[in-house]
């Protein structure tokens, strides 16, 4: 996705373990996760600008973070169909040599189409549902489970390109 915005970039995976916790909304969750993913990676590469990311899917008070199993999957695709989420992606940018930090989070509301638990198997056996988020990726299928969306495909994708390019031009 970033080479859609003309960057040289190296991935590297920054080892952390995620948080999760009850008390912290879902915008704090991604914000806190991207900085610790950002911070691991930056202080082997101090002299580089490092982007770091998470996203969740939040359904009112509930966030759906990655399936656990396949079973765990269908459950929260179950519990998605036929109503609308919220997809929120944090993104942290480091430079800690230069002592320069942003974070900031863009939010995008999708809606799923009701589902039955035959469309949610066949779309299961289709992708691969266990690393992303909610249990689905709207880059896979999502003929098959969206009805619609507003805001940043990107996004959901797991990386808000448009926000994103502001931010950088910026920096």
């Amino acid at each position: 996705m970033l080479g859609r915005l003309g960057i040289d970039f190296l991935v590297m995976v920054g080892q952390v373990d995620e948080i999760a916790g009850e008390h912290l909304s879902p915008h704090e969750i991604v914000r806190v996760n991207a900085y610790r993913k950002a911070r691991a990676v930056s202080k082997k590469y101090a002299d580089y600008l490092v982007i770091g990311a998470d996203t969740t899917v939040c359904l009112e008070h509930r966030i759906f973070g990655k399936p656990s199993d396949l079973a765990d999957a269908e459950r929260m695709l179950e519990q998605l169909q036929g109503r609308t989420h919220e997809v929120v992606t944090a993104i942290c940018l480091v430079h800690l040599r230069e002592h320069r930090q942003k974070v900031f989070a863009e939010s995008t509301s999708v809606t799923f189409r009701p589902l039955n638990g035959d469309i949610i198997r066949q779309y299961l056996s289709l992708i691969d549902p266990l690393d992303k988020a909610g249990a689905y990726a709207i880059q896979e299928k999502a003929e098959m489970i969206v009805e619609e969306y507003s805001g940043s495909f990107s996004n959901v994708v797991g990386l808000p390109l448009e926000r994103l390019q502001v931010e950088l031009e910026a920096w």
